[in-house]
């Protein structure tokens, strides 16, 4: 039952952490060269679509580490994992607080709006998304240290 636990947590830990640093250092860049309204529009278009799935993946990752605690409090995997999930639990806060409601204003400019408010809420939300990478991957890797530590015994 550990094992399997903490199986599902890896893999959904793994693919969020791989999908928002794919998204730092792939998709933003990529979007940046092109001319204002292409770009707002693209970047509308990804924020759509995000949306529609990173709240049900963001909240997994935190379920997910539920059980993986729950099974492991009494060995030295405990304190990895609960590291991580207060990574997971950081970062889903400052999306809640930051990311989101960038994207909010985002979604509700024009493609030839004012240049200069969508350079500063990419600014920002760019600070804010380097933030959330760092703690996907500190969180996922507590969660690969918890992994290695975890003995079976209780």
């Amino acid at each position: 039952m550990v094992k399997a636990a903490r199986f599902v947590n890896l893999v959904l830990a793994g693919l969020l952490a791989g999908n928002e640093f794919g998204t730092k250092v792939a998709v933003h860049p990529a979007l940046e060269r092109l001319g204002p309204p292409e770009r707002v529009r693209a970047e509308q278009e990804v924020t759509r679509r995000y949306a529609a799935i990173m709240p049900f993946w963001m909240s997994s990752v935190i379920v997910s580490c539920l059980p993986v605690l729950a099974l492991s409090r009494k060995t030295s995997a405990f304190l990895p994992t609960l590291v991580a999930t207060a990574c997971f639990v950081a970062m889903l806060a400052s999306t809640l607080r930051g990311n989101v409601p960038i994207n909010d204003r985002v979604l509700e400019l024009a493609p030839e709006a004012d240049d200069e408010e969508f350079a500063e809420l990419r600014e920002r939300w760019d600070r804010l998304h380097t933030l959330r990478v760092a703690l996907n991957v500190a969180g996922l890797a507590f969660l690969c240290v918890g992994a290695l530590r975890a003995d079976g015994r209780r």
